[in-house]
């Protein structure tokens, strides 16, 4: 784990003075969003102590604490029913991949697993679901390409139900947030889903690719319009100067990101720890 977006804020201005609208350029390209920014710099403004590369990241990080998740969350199955999670995000965010390592995840921890391949617009994405179910060991419902996505993800309850299976995990279409068409079709999923439970989908979760930077905090403003969403699983956080975004995401949105993938293996994807983020910052 390697988040470090501070590192290069601080690295700046160690042993130089404090240029406010450097400072102001250098949180905003460490994806922390305009909100965050301006309320570092006025944090920092209001002390009458002069501004050091160690006060930056000691203010930044205390405002960044504040709007952190503090619960200890985690997913847990209905007692009776299975628990719905929709996978949403765009192409190339590593969407169909994080859905296989909640998959793997979640059966690590005892609990059990159908996938859906309801991305049915691309083959691939079927066909790449298929390998990851076959290799982590869980069952998955899946079509014919272009087949209609709500009807697979509404056999997928039914199936569960029957199974007594606990969490259904539906790897929906990577869509372009401006797409209006295909925004839609994800209620149109929610819809199907809620004439065999009206609470489905359980939760909704975005797949960000963190080297978006403020791109990310445009698709979740997108997304959480068009399908309610629940939380954020964060991509590529493997690198350093990376992680500004889920501040921006949380501190703009109010979307809590819920897992972290920081790596290409399998075993590379965690629930997020708010805490453990904290530390990672410098």
């Amino acid at each position: 784990m390697a988040f470090g977006f501070l590192k290069k804020i601080w690295n700046k201005f160690t042993g130089k003075s404090v240029d406010w609208d450097e400072l102001e350029e250098s949180l905003i390209r460490a994806d922390l969003g305009i909100g965050m920014t301006t309320r570092i710099i006025k944090a920092l403004q209001a002390s009458k102590d002069v501004p050091t590369a160690d006060s930056v990241v000691k203010v930044a990080r205390e405002e960044i604490i504040k709007i952190l998740p503090t619960d200890a969350w985690t997913l847990r199955p209905h007692a009776s029913k299975p628990k719905v999670i929709l996978v949403v995000g765009v192409n190339g965010t590593g969407k169909t991949t994080s859905t296989a390592k909640l998959a793997a995840l979640l059966k690590k921890r005892g609990h059990s697993v159908l996938l859906v391949a309801a991305d049915t617009f691309r083959a691939a994405a079927i066909e790449q679901l298929g390998v990851w179910a076959e290799r982590i060991g869980v069952p998955i419902i899946k079509g014919q390409y272009n087949a209609d996505p709500a009807s697979l993800c509404h056999d997928a309850y039914q199936k569960a139900e029957k199974d007594n299976i606990e969490f259904i995990i539906c790897d929906t279409a990577g869509r372009l947030h401006t797409k209006h068409n295909l925004m839609a079709e994800l209620g149109k999923v929610k819809r199907v889903l809620q004439k065999t439970d009206a609470s489905a989908p359980h939760e909704t979760l975005l797949v960000v690719d963190a080297t978006t930077g403020s791109n990310a905090v445009s698709q979740a403003r997108e997304f959480h319009a068009a399908t309610t969403l629940t939380g954020i699983i964060c991509t590529k956080l493997d690198g350093s100067g990376k992680g500004g975004v889920v501040v921006a995401i949380r501190d703009e949105l109010g979307i809590p990101t819920r897992f972290i993938g920081t790596g290409e293996k399998l075993e590379d994807f965690a629930f997020f720890d708010s805490r453990e983020f904290a530390e990672a910052m410098l």
